[in-house]
């Protein structure tokens, strides 16, 4: 199961390649599926194919660097043609559910400066419902835990509940390219995914958290069946 999902992976990150034209400024993701799209990306380039790309995290940045995609940054490069990203969860009307990897600060502020953001995932991130997957808040270290209590808070008035983990690795709590924590919340079903943002926008202490709404144009998803792409953002 695992070369299956890694096939996939790979058919949906060959396909948003196709859509990736010489001279383009690229945001590019992070994670498995990012990664898979980040050593299709570098073949072509070591075949002339000419971009730049502005990773969104340092794991990807090392990637590009090893393999020779070139790179810039937000502030020399602060207007990008096209983001191409995976998700932890594809909801309806390309809800996303994003943060597994730990890098959903600077994930949404690429794609937010992107012309269109271009997710690619297989089709076990397809969801009627945001929520299978715990919902990662990034968090201002100082005052963790009363900043817990007000995410707490704010889930209950939206009638929402569930277990929140500080993440770890290993004995420390996970600290994000930016120095912030980041809290699972696992409150099940999302069937309000724009209130519940406009609430963790508010509380002061969270600095971002995984739901992005209104930023992917189209969806590629790969699965048994082949490859198909929802949304009509547009260049699709």
């Amino acid at each position: 199961m695992v070369s299956d999902a890694k096939t996939l992976k790979i058919e949906a990150a060959r396909a948003a390649l196709g859509q990736v034209e010489d001279g383009m400024k690229l945001g590019i993701g992070t994670g498995s599926t990012a990664e898979e799209f980040v050593r299709l990306l570098a073949a072509r380039v070591a075949e002339g194919l000419t971009v730049v790309g502005v990773p969104t995290s340092e794991r990807t940045a090392a990637l590009c660097r090893e393999l020779s995609v070139p790179l810039s940054t937000l502030d020399e490069t602060p207007e990008l043609d096209l983001t191409i990203d995976g998700a932890d969860e594809v909801g309806p009307d390309l809800t996303l559910i994003k943060g597994g990897g730990g890098a959903l600060l600077r994930e949404k502020i690429v794609a937010a400066a992107s012309h269109c953001m271009l997710v690619i995932a297989d089709e076990s991130k397809l969801v009627d419902v945001l929520g299978r997957f715990p919902l990662p808040i990034e968090v201002n270290p100082f005052g963790l835990r009363a900043t817990g209590i007000a995410i707490e808070k704010a889930a209950s008035r939206l009638g929402l509940s569930g277990e929140m983990r500080t993440r770890m690795a290993g004995d420390e709590p996970f600290l994000t390219d930016g120095g912030h924590f980041i809290i699972d919340a696992s409150f099940g079903r999302i069937p309000e995914p724009r209130a519940l943002a406009e609430a963790l926008n508010a509380i002061p202490g969270v600095v971002e958290h995984g739901l992005f709404i209104g930023l992917a144009g189209a969806a590629i998803i790969a699965g048994k069946d082949g490859v198909r792409t929802l949304g009509a953002g547009s260049r699709f």
